[in-house]
Formats: structure tokens, sequence, C-alpha cells
């Protein structure tokens, strides 16, 4: 027998409720703090609404930021089947079931509902070293806007003649960008250099035609990170 899991994730909290094919009304409903411990509780609280240890449980969760990621990576570790889906597929879910009330807790059902109805596709947890790598090109490319933004706005300020205080203070505040943007930059060479499959993917996307070093690595974290099943 397979129990749908449905989580409305939320950054301090996880609204969780449990659904079985064939019955009307959800097993049991609760709310666990979005932590390592909550996340735990939840787990066991499954179990015990579930009433049985040889239930499949199949969890169904809506990305939410990085505040579903946790959970996700959790529960897949524990065994369970987890799905991540589309909000907008949620809602038009729930106008199709003549839901017109939106609490945290109502979502939490309609979570486990789409997935009792709809069954929906398993999620495979990225490998660390990919979930490092997107992390660090994410942080480079933060830290890159920043820079941009800083380096516009001393221009501006020169326009319209700024103080020599006001000066210093850009040309501190862009040496310090730069130096960070640098210490990333190598940070992803290492991560490169210590993973020879990732090397190796590298290399080969650098083969395309106008594909340069940081479009790569773009490509890269996102080809990784999807299942793609066909070409188009």
């Amino acid at each position: 027998m397979t129990v749908f899991f449905g989580i409305d994730v939320a950054k301090e909290r996880l609204n969780c409720a449990v659904v079985v094919q064939g019955r009307e009304r959800p097993i049991g409903q609760k709310a666990f703090p979005n932590t390592l411990d909550g996340i735990e509780r939840a787990v066991a609280w499954v179990a015990k609404t579930s009433k049985t240890e040889l239930v499949e449980v199949h969890a169904v969760l809506e990305p939410t930021a990085a505040y579903h990621e946790l959970a996700a990576r959790l529960l897949a570790a524990k065994g369970m089947t987890v799905s991540l889906v589309n909000p907008a597929q949620i809602r038009s879910f729930g106008r199709d079931m003549a839901v017109l009330s939106k609490t945290d807790r109502i979502d939490a059902v309609l979570l486990a509902r789409y997935g009792c109805l709809t069954r929906p596709k398993a999620w495979t947890p990225p490998a660390e070293p990919l979930v490092e790598l997107q992390a660090l090109l994410a942080r480079l490319d933060d830290l890159e806007g920043d820079l941009r933004r800083e380096q516009n706005r001393y221009e501006q300020a020169c326009v319209r003649g700024c103080s020599s205080a006001i000066k210093r203070s850009f040309v501190s505040s862009i040496r310090a960008l730069k130096a960070q943007c640098k210490l990333l930059q190598e940070a992803i060479t290492e991560h490169f250099a210590a993973h020879e499959d990732l090397q190796a993917d590298l290399k080969r996307l650098r083969t395309i035609p106008a594909v340069g070093p940081k479009t790569a690595m773009q490509m890269l974290a996102l080809l990784r990170s999807h299942p793609f099943e066909t070409a188009r």
C-alpha cells in the first residue's frame, strides 16, 4: 500500500497531510518545524499514522525557494519516493477540485491528493559535488551583480561630482567585491579539478561554438540537475 504525504513548505514550518487512496478524508494532519529535528519527527509521525512499517510513502512538495531542499533530501535518504511538483499545477488542481479556500493545511491535503491521483515522477537528489557547484556559481553570480551595481553607482557619483570621501568608499567597496569574486573563481576552478566527471563534461560543452567558460558552467549545472528524457 502507498500513502501520500503532502507537505506545504514554509520558511519555518512544514504543514503535513497523509492521504490513502479510497478514503475521503486525510488519515492525519500535523505541522512540524522546518528543521532537521522537525523533519525526523515528521518521518516518525507518518510511520505511526500509517500504522505499518511496510507501507510505501510518496512525499509530494512544491519547490519553495531553498526552504524545501532539506526536507526533500532527507525524505529521499529515508527511502521515501519524493516528487517536486509545479505550484501552478497544484493551483489548477485545486480549482478542478472546487477548493476555494487557501490555507497551509488545505494546501498540504491538496498536495497529497494530487500525488494520489497523478502519481508524479520521482525526484532524484543531485549529487553533492553538483550541489556545491551550483552554490558556488550562484554566489559568484550574486557577487558579480553587486560589483556591476557598485561600479555603476560609482560612475554616476563621479558624474555628479562627489567628494573624495565618497570616492574612497566606492573604491574600497569595489576592491573588496573584486577580491571576493576572485576567491570564488579560484574555488570553482579547484572544485572542477577535484571532480573529473564535472571537468570532462565542462570540456565537452566548451567544444560547442560560441560557448565560453561561464556559459558552459551554467549549462553544466542545469543539464546535470534535470532528468532530460529527450533532446526536445
